[in-house]
């Protein structure tokens, strides 16, 4: 049988002349180059101990000495111990005790009637690796909470499971207005803003799904002062004391995102102004060429013969209606109101003008706190294009036969609930549409939300949440 040379220290805290023996012929049949110490009672092995600290490998423990036994001698000889592996020999009466003895920091527990060399040499080297690895666990978990408070970036740790935050540095107290003691064991969903509740369960549902997975995110937080900012999320998977949890840093993004609306806003405005420009020359002079044409093909009409007349007059249905359509598409790319009509008036518009195809139901309920709100002009012209685009969206793809649009404010967010009785579709494979991310982009110039909820074969529901307070403005 293979020995081993390595010069292990080894203590043996045992009682028994005859265990003793036994023991130390186990360990020099496998150890060739070692010293083993021997102590018969608490107080010898606490004098060895103290002595040697430094020196030793392992410690094997008898439960019952003359001066201790139990759970008093386990939980001393671990405090003495320290950093050094403890394993516990036991008789077939132990064996419950030794057992329950693992919780307190024991490595290991043999049972002397089943003993031999090899299983006791296999249970000191193992032992020891695990107590090496433990300690290279502590020491990384040491460097990581070093790093973690000592950091200027706002971080935090929280458990998916509960969402409750674990650990909080300075920097995140700081960024949230909160003391360490207030946030520790605080749920993150109290930080989250009411409007993306929702979104954070998500994304700890995801975490769940996936320990090792990372992420970027952006959601919104409201500090204690009960200011809403924008913060950029990076989240990654930690094992901390046995257990996985989500360590984050959080990035205040709100000034960018001031910064980015201003130039979305200029880009918008001046796709507005040509929108405008082209529906005022298609209406203004395109139309009135038509018209005028329509003038001249009814008065030669008297002229022509009986055969000819026939198609004057499906010329002049073709004009007409090519005037209709102009002036359609005139008023969806450049509508005329908010100076003298209510979004009311304004959407009912939309409706009546936009031509969605086939045989569609629409009802459209504006609650009278939208008509009495003095909303903004951007504001309304931006939520009038984001139900164009959900229009066009439905007259594409969902084969619906009813949709309803609800307008209204609850707890001072301007909503607009747009649903139709459609083939749905699968939301996550569609997240990063153009269309969707325009009607994103439009919300989020005022500090708003999208939300879609859709299944195959169920419908779509468009949810836009905008506050009425403390908006990202320009």
């Amino acid at each position: 049988m293979p020995t081993e040379s390595h010069p292990f220290r080894i203590l043996t805290i045992e009682d028994n002349p005859g265990d003793f023996v036994l023991i130390s012929e186990f360990l020099e049949e496998r150890i060739v180059d070692g010293c083993i110490y021997h102590a018969s009672d608490f107080r010898t092995a606490n004098e060895l101990i103290t002595l040697h600290f430094a020196a030793l490998d392992v410690i094997l423990l008898d439960l019952s000495l003359p001066d201790r036994s139990g759970v008093t001698l386990v939980t001393e000889v671990l405090a003495l111990a320290g950093s050094i592996p403890v394993i516990v020999l036991t008789g077939n009466a132990d064996v419950d005790f030794s057992i329950r003895s693992i919780s307190y920091g024991v490595s290991d527990y043999l049972v002397k009637d089943n003993l031999s060399a090899d299983t006791l040499y296999k249970s000191i080297l193992y032992s020891i690796e695990r107590k090496k690895i433990y300690k290279q666990l502590k020491e990384s978990e040491e460097r990581f909470s070093t790093l973690f408070q000592l950091s200027p970036q706002p971080m935090y740790v929280y458990d998916p499971e509960t969402s409750l935050l674990v650990q909080v540095n300075k920097a995140a107290a700081v960024f949230f207005g909160y003391t360490q003691v207030e946030m520790k064991g605080m749920s993150i969903l109290e930080l989250v803003y009411d409007g993306d509740t929702g979104m954070a369960m998500e994304m700890m549902k995801d975490v769940m799904a996936d320990t090792s997975d990372s992420y970027a995110e952006q959601i919104r937080f409201r500090k204690k002062s009960g200011e809403m900012m924008y913060v950029e999320l990076f989240g990654t998977s930690i094992l901390l004391d046995g257990k996985y949890l989500r360590s984050v840093i959080a990035i205040d993004i709100t000034e960018k995102l001031q910064f980015e609306n201003k130039m979305t806003r200029a880009i918008i405005k001046t796709q507005e102004d040509e929108r405008y420009e082209i529906g005022s020359e298609l209406h203004d002079n395109v139309c009135q060429i038509l018209a005028s044409s329509q003038m001249y093909m009814s008065m030669v009409e008297p002229s022509l013969n009986n055969g000819a007349v026939g198609m004057l007059e499906q010329a002049k249905g073709n004009t007409g209606l090519a005037i209709r359509e102009i002036r359609n598409l005139s008023h969806r790319l450049a509508p005329a109101f908010f100076d003298e009509s209510s979004l009311e008036e304004s959407l009912e518009r939309l409706i009546t003008d936009f031509s969605i195809g086939g045989d569609i139901e629409i009802e459209c309920a504006v609650s009278e706190k939208v008509n009495a709100w003095n909303l903004g002009h951007d504001l309304q012209l931006n939520l009038y294009r984001i139900l164009q685009e959900q229009m066009r969206n439905i007259q594409k793809y969902a084969k619906a036969t009813r949709i309803d649009i609800c307008v209204d404010i609850e707890r001072h967010h301007l909503t607009m609930l747009v649903r139709d009785n459609g083939v749905g579709f699968d939301v996550s494979r569609v997240k990063k549409g153009i269309g969707i991310a325009n009607m994103k982009r439009r919300a989020g110039l005022f500090g708003g939300a999208m939300q879609i909820n859709s299944s195959v074969g169920k419908g779509c529901e468009l949810l836009i949440s905008i506050p009425l307070e403390k908006q990202v403005t320009a």
